[in-house]
This record gives C-alpha cells, sequence and structure tokens, in this order.
C-alpha cells in the first residue's frame, strides 16, 4: 500500500474521532442557552452531558471487541451512522428528558466509532515504525484538541446559529463521512474464527463504570460519606469483581485478562485517567470562570481557549522524532509535571482577575505537557499489542481515557460545589471562585500522580520503537484483509 493510502485512510477515521471528541467539549458552553429554552432544572441540566459520557465511557470496551469480532470499518460504519441520526433528533429535541435520552444512544453510538477508528491506525502502521509514531501524534492532536477546538465552534454556532447548530452540524458530516470511509477505507476481516459477543462481561462492566461516575456525579448532593454514595459505590465494586471473575471464566471473554501481562499497556491504562481528568477539568471550570466571573459571551469564551489548540498542534508534531531518540517514559513522567504547573497557576484564580494573567499562562503551559504526554501514552498502550487485539487495546485506553475523564470530572466537579457551599460567607462569587480553585488542586494532585505512575510502572524499552526505520513496511493483508 502506498504511503498516500494510508494518510488518506488516517484522515479519513481521524474525522470520524474528531466528529465524537467534538460533541463531548461543543455543548458546555450552550449549557446556559439549553437550560433556558428547554426548561432544564438546575440540577438535571449536567446530564446533557453526563449521559452521554457514562454511554461513551461505559460501552466502549464492547465497541472496540465487536471491531475485532465484526469488522473495524463495518463497526465504524455503524457507529457513524447512528451517530449521525441521533445528532439530528437532538437538534428537533422538545424537552429535556428526550436531549438526555438522545444524548446516552449518542454517547452508545459514539462507543462503537472510536475504538474502531482507533484500531484501524494502529494496523494501517506498523507497530515500531516512525510512521506509526507520526500518525499517533497527529491523533493526539485530534483526541485533545478537538476538545478545546469544540469550545470555540459551540460558542460561535450557539450565539449566531442557535444551540441545536452543535448537533445538527454532525449531519451533513456524518453522511459524507459514512460515504467515504465505506469507499476507501479496506474492508477489515474478522481477528477472530467466533463471532459471539461476552454479553454477561459486557453488562457487569458497563454497569460498574455507569455507577461509579453516578455515585461521586452525585455525591455533592448526597454527601460523601452518606449512605447513598457509599451504597452505589459498593454496588459498582460488585459488579466490577463479577466482570473480572466472568472474564477469567468466560472462554470468549470481552477483555481477556492476558493483555495487563503487557506492563506498559496496564501502566499507560492507569496513567491516562487521570491525565484526561485533569484535561477535562480545566474546560470545564475554566469555561465556568470565563464565562460566570469575567462575563465573556460564549464566542469571546470560544475564542480564549484557542492558544490551548495552537500551543498543542506545536507540540504533537515535534513529539515523535523526540520520542524516536529518546523513548516514552521521559515524556510520560515529564508531560504531567507541566500540567500539574498549568494547573497550580489557574488554581489562584480571583474574584477580580483577568484572561491575560490569570488564565492565559496556565493555556500555555498545560498543552505543553499534554502534548509530552498522549502521543507517548498512546503508543505505550498499543505496542506490543497482538493485531487480533488491536480493538480490544483501542477500547481499553479510550475507556480508560473517558472513564477516567468522567469520574475525574465528577468529583473535582463535587469538590467545587462542596467547598462552594461551606464557603458561602464570602458571597456568591467569592465562594463559587473558591470552589473552583480549591476543585483545581485535585487536577494538581492527579497529574502529579500520573508522573509516580510512570516512573514505577512503565518501562523504558531498549531501543526506542521509534528509532527503527520505518520501511520496508509489513505487507498490511494481516491488517487490511478484504471481507
Amino acid at each position: 500500500m502506498k504511503n498516500i493510502s494510508k494518510w488518506l485512510i488516517f484522515v479519513l477515521v481521524a474525522i470520524a474521532q474528531f466528529m465524537v471528541v467534538l460533541d463531548s467539549a461543543i455543548t458546555n458552553i450552550a449549557l446556559p442557552t439549553i437550560k433556558q429554552q428547554l426548561h432544564f432544572s438546575s440540577g438535571a441540566i449536567q446530564w446533557v452531558i453526563t449521559a452521554y459520557a457514562l454511554t461513551f465511557g461505559g460501552f466502549l470496551l464492547l465497541g472496540g471487541r465487536a471491531a475485532d469480532l465484526f469488522g473495524r470499518r463495518r463497526t465504524l460504519l455503524i457507529g457513524m451512522i447512528f451517530f449521525t441520526l441521533f445528532s439530528f433528533l437532538i437538534g428537533v429535541s422538545n424537552s429535556a428528558t428526550m436531549l438526555i435520552v438522545l444524548r446516552a444512544l449518542q454517547g452508545i453510538a459514539a462507543a462503537l466509532m472510536s475504538p474502531s477508528a482507533l484500531s484501524i491506525v494502529l494496523t494501517t502502521f506498523r507497530d515500531g515504525g516512525q510512521e506509526r509514531n507520526r500518525a499517533l501524534a497527529y491523533w493526539t492532536l485530534v483526541a485533545t484538541g478537538g476538545a478545546a477546538v469544540g469550545l470555540l465552534l459551540g460558542g460561535a454556532l450557539t450565539q449566531y446559529a442557535g444551540w441545536r447548530w452543535n448537533f445538527f452540524i454532525n449531519v451533513p458530516v456524518g453522511i459524507v463521512m459514512s460515504f467515504l470511509i465505506a469507499r476507501f477505507v479496506p474492508a477489515h476481516s474478522r481477528e477472530d474464527e467466533y463471532t459471539s459477543l461476552d454479553l454477561p462481561g459486557a453488562v457487569l462492566v458497563t454497569s460498574s463504570l455507569i455507577l461509579q461516575v453516578f455515585a461521586f456525579s452525585q455525591a455533592s448532593s448526597w454527601g460523601w460519606l452518606s449512605a447513598g454514595t457509599i451504597g452505589t459505590l459498593v454496588a459498582a465494586a460488585v459488579l466490577m469483581a463479577g466482570f473480572i471473575f466472568n472474564e477469567s471464566r468466560a472462554k470468549h471473554p470481552l477483555m481477556p485478562l492476558s493483555i495487563f501481562k503487557i506492563r506498559n499497556v496496564t501502566g499507560a491504562n492507569l496513567i491516562m485517567a487521570p491525565i484526561y481528568a485533569s484535561m477535562l477539568s480545566l474546560f470545564f471550570i475554566v469555561t465556568l470562570y470565563i464565562q460566570t466571573v469575567l462575563h465573556y459571551s460564549p464566542v469571546k469564551a470560544g475564542l480564549s481557549f484557542l492558544p490551548f489548540p495552537t500551543v498543542l498542534a506545536l507540540m504533537s508534531t515535534r513529539i515523535p522524532k523526540l520520542v524516536g531518540r529518546y523513548g516514552f517514559k521521559p515524556f510520560l513522567i515529564a508531560g504531567p509535571l507541566f500540567v500539574a504547573a498549568g494547573l497550580s497557576w489557574l488554581s489562584f484564580m480571583p474574584v477580580s482577575g483577568g484572561w491575560l494573567l490569570h488564565v492565559l499562562p496556565g493555556e500555555l503551559i498545560i498543552p505543553v505537557g499534554m502534548g509530552m504526554t498522549f502521543m507517548p501514552l498512546i503508543a505505550a498502550a498499543t505496542s506490543g499489542v497482538p493485531p487480533r487485539e488491536a480493538g480490544l487495546a483501542s477500547g481499553l485506553i479510550s475507556t480508560s481515557q473517558q472513564m477516567g475523564g468522567a469520574l475525574g470530572l465528577a468529583v473535582i466537579s463535587g469538590v467545587a460545589v462542596s467547598v462552594t457551599k461551606a464557603s458561602a460567607h464570602l458571597g456568591p462569587i467569592g465562594s463559587f471562585v473558591h470552589g473552583i480553585d480549591r476543585a483545581l488542586w485535585v487536577g494538581v494532585l492527579l497529574t502529579l500522580l500520573a508522573s509516580l505512575l510512570a516512573v514505577v510502572v512503565i518501562r523504558q524499552p531498549k531501543r526506542p520503537a521509534a528509532a527503527e526505520h520505518s520501511k520496508p513496511q509489513l505487507k498490511p493483508a494481516t491488517a487490511l484483509e478484504k471481507s
């Protein structure tokens, strides 16, 4: 296969991934408008975001395994078709309940798309080659920069076209991309002879993950040590134990536990969760600060995040060569430290603050760390994984990313709410700012934990994978066989 064909495949599946990431972020700035027009209560509006995150993260393992068993292109196309349909239906929603239900269904469709798209990239570019490192660097830019672009685009669409166009925009893009992917991305034969999904395992792990996020999202209302919070977390732990037991006994498990024998796969997944949680907390908290305290309009709020994807793009394009020279471990240690430094700066945002002094420095430092971290992280999480488990590895790292983000955001927002309530004597704005400042320190601790995990768990390859010559390429027949 010629390089131009490989990169065409990459561009097509990267656009599909961009749609998924965009819809994780684009709605944030539109929430005040949605709340007003569809008459959401203050407690229910968070479910516009949470419903999508819960089903997206909860079904990722199932989506990744389905890609291995039924074909990656087929699974991607099924997910994209339903994602496009649900986007249209969300755009015409006329009630809060309808919107939340459709967002949950959209998350399931996204869970089919994301691991399928990444596994196509993994099987298109040779493991250990320089081209794969470049592809993963660009994938990092899509996966992390897309969230920042979503805030910018969401602000413009909400202010000038209406909040419904945050979802309508997916419709023409989804239709065109479905046609192009069907036309240009080769069909992949399934990697295993059997085609039965481990449905008991899927139900157990999805239920456990959903209950975990639900417990933390409600903790600020129920109480962190209330019977409801503790009981829900205990139920989640029991379901997760049942999932592990099922996987150890099932003939064809959803997640073969043997994949965790690859030490760097285990380490990368442990690191991904706190890193992505910190990034989501940045977007969520800074968006609230800019709109509530600085009184920025939706468009101005979106533009205020423009430095983030700009710096991230510069870092992401330079990291592959450095990883090829020094390996990925040094960057997995140093990257989270930059993120922690940026979050620390933001944690001092005052009531009478300004964007230039109190927000911009953090927006410049954090993407440096993110750019240093994400490409090596995905490389570590997917290197050495056999082709038959490419979808599983993709689903696993995506699950760590999304569920880690959802859990972390639930904890961080819960801390913000709790501190705000406890400091009511500072006044409405003062207590709000005090709450989000303290919540950002949770993000700092999470990133320091990620750096420590990199020191302890990640093993530096004796020979950096990217240092190998990228040619000749392995025959793509093993990964790009026709159905």
